[in-house]
């Protein structure tokens, strides 16, 4: 409504001036050239001043819609990650904000989750955020750092930040700061006001989606190996295979199971059972690679899916599986040995006839004397591992 009046006016002057000037042209045709020129030459400067607030107004009430909306959609997802990127770029559009970083602390034995923007890995992971060493709950952190010469080799440095604590339900979560690469004055209290309402809104929406990342993951994994269950073992490997064939990548599947298990739990009972198969699991966790992806299918049957890979890479990870089951004895099972099927994605498979394959290559290894590996397609034994004595 301002803006309107003022423009309304400014017109409105604008056009006296003219009329004055066309008045005056009457009693003085020497004159009316000149006056005429200088009363157009000042409403076009008006005019462009007004030009000028007025599309300073609408940029501004953009960017006041985008954050209302932003502050808005930040409860309608239950996705970590999403809800992360929202809060980074609703705090990432306050005035002054050149980059913006959230940190929120892990379950029990947890790490603590880091999402940035506008910052680089090197600068995300430096950045350390704590209270007063009194314990208290500060209000606000305010940060101001100070460089020496080096600092021009660097690019350029952050200059300010400030950050405020992130909490649902008077529960402590973590804390959101902005920070500000400018040599000018430090965040004041407007800012520290809109990034308390942003930490406000956040809080709640950021506990919800942790608490549901976190029931996931327990549901996603198996209670005695910790290792990814049957359903989602199963669920990945349907998404793994849709995304190979979408974008033509390679994608290899390794089912694997302990030689003899059966006779194994039947002879040292099943709670020991339940024993060695926790530390094969362990020793198996700590031999895949981290795009791998492991999981317990049931019973003594596991498998792992490599993205990226061919049967070669899955080939060599059995023996790396092998060599670490069978390094030294496992409880009262003694010296296990591993055998398993391979399986390399091609063009007519989905993730069940994937999977069909990789497990019927499974048998025909069990059919070939056991601590081997049978590729799928291939009627012998790809690979056969030393013997030993049972129990040795």
């Amino acid at each position: 409504m301002t803006t309107t009046i003022i423009a309304a006016a400014a017109v409105t002057g604008a056009l006296a001036l003219l009329v004055l000037a066309l008045a005056a042209g009457r009693r003085g045709r020497g004159s009316t050239e000149a006056r005429l020129t200088a009363a157009l030459a000042e409403m076009n400067a008006r005019m462009e001043a007004l030009a000028g607030e007025l599309t300073g107004a609408l940029e501004r009430a953009q960017e006041e819609g985008r954050r209302s909306r932003v502050l808005g959609e930040l409860g309608g997802s239950i996705d970590l990650d999403e809800v992360l990127t929202r809060t980074l770029e609703a705090a990432g559009a306050l005035p002054g904000v050149d980059s913006a970083l959230i940190t929120v602390e892990g379950g029990p034995g947890g790490d603590p989750v880091v999402a940035a923007l506008g910052l680089s890995v090197e600068e995300a992971e430096a950045q350390s955020i704590s209270g007063p060493p009194d314990g208290r709950k500060p209000r606000a952190i305010t940060l101001s750092y100070a460089y020496g010469h080096e600092e021009s080799s660097a690019g350029e440095p952050l200059r300010h930040g400030l950050a405020v604590p992130l909490a649902h339900a008077g529960e402590p979560l973590g804390y959101l700061a902005v920070y500000s690469r400018s040599e000018g004055e430090p965040f004041g209290d407007a800012a520290l006001r809109k990034l308390e309402e942003l930490a406000l809104r956040a809080g709640p929406a950021i506990d919800n989606a942790r608490s549901f990342r976190e029931a996931r993951q327990l549901a996603d994994l198996d209670a005695l190996t910790n290792l990814h269950n049957r359903r989602f073992f199963h669920e990945t490997l349907a998404r793994e295979v849709a995304r190979a064939h979408r974008y033509q990548r390679s994608l290899a599947l390794i089912v694997f199971d302990l030689d003899d298990f059966k006779a194994i739990n039947d002879r040292i009972g099943h709670l020991a059972g339940d024993s060695v198969l926790a530390e094969a699991a362990e020793r198996i966790r700590d031999v895949v690679r981290s795009a791998d992806i492991a999981c317990r299918v049931g019973g003594d049957e596991f498998a792992v899916i490599l993205p990226e890979s061919a049967a070669s890479d899955a080939d060599q990870l059995y023996k790396r599986l092998q060599a670490a089951v069978s390094s030294r004895p496992i409880g009262q099972a003694g010296r296990l040995k591993l055998s398993a099927g391979i399986a390399e994605l091609k063009a007519e498979d989905d993730g069940v006839s994937f999977f069909q394959r990789a497990d019927e290559a499974l048998y025909r290894a069990k059919d070939a004397g056991k601590g081997t590996a049978v590729a799928s397609g291939e009627a012998e034994p790809r690979a056969e591992w030393p013997r030993s004595a049972p129990g040795s």
